[in-house]
């Protein structure tokens, strides 16, 4: 792997290490700095985990159903007029409810269809350009207890929109149909 793969492995290592002597160096009790972290990531673990869990129930029952099928049916169409291609429409409904749920659409995607292809390379860049916009506002704004948040959905959503509509137009742009 070579001398880059070796020192990758020891930036985190070196990083504790020297954070560490830092800050007995300057008579800050590390160990007790250390578990008030923890206990402190624990607290928000468990104050987000109701959120998770009904996000991922809502997901799974969601592909389950065969709503996301029905949905990605009607939506053709639409998705025709605006270039999008059909195969990446079920990736567009689910990225901004779960990253692991469009990772195994994106997977099925770039296995059917090849990474090469109009739809790989839209859904490709789809993938690394778009959030998981209903689950980060659940969890960020469920971790600091947000419970209105105002313009945020409907931003995220069009700024969504314009990601995966962009994704198809930059990619015709640059590589063509």
């Amino acid at each position: 792997m070579g001398w880059t793969g070796s020192l990758g492995d020891l930036v985190v290592p070196v990083a504790v290490v020297f954070l560490s002597l830092w800050g007995l160096f300057q008579k800050v009790p590390v160990f007790d700095c250390f578990l008030e972290g923890a206990a402190g990531g624990i607290r928000t673990a468990v104050r987000i985990l109701p959120a998770l869990v009904g996000l991922m129930t809502a997901v799974s029952m969601f592909r389950a159903s065969g709503a996301l099928d029905v949905l990605t049916w009607a939506l053709r169409p639409l998705a025709g007029l605006a270039g999008f291609p059909e195969e990446a429409i079920p990736l567009a409904l689910l990225r901004p409810v779960s990253g692991s749920g469009a990772l195994v659409i994106f997977e099925d995607i770039l296995a059917n269809c090849g990474p090469d292809s109009f739809a790989g390379r839209v859904a490709s860049v789809l993938q690394g350009s778009t959030e998981t916009t209903f689950y980060t506002i659940a969890v960020y704004y469920g971790a600091v207890k947000v419970s209105r948040t105002r313009h945020t959905l409907p931003a995220a959503v069009v700024g969504d929109l314009t990601g995966f509509i962009a994704s198809a137009l930059l990619v015709r742009f640059f590589f063509g149909p």
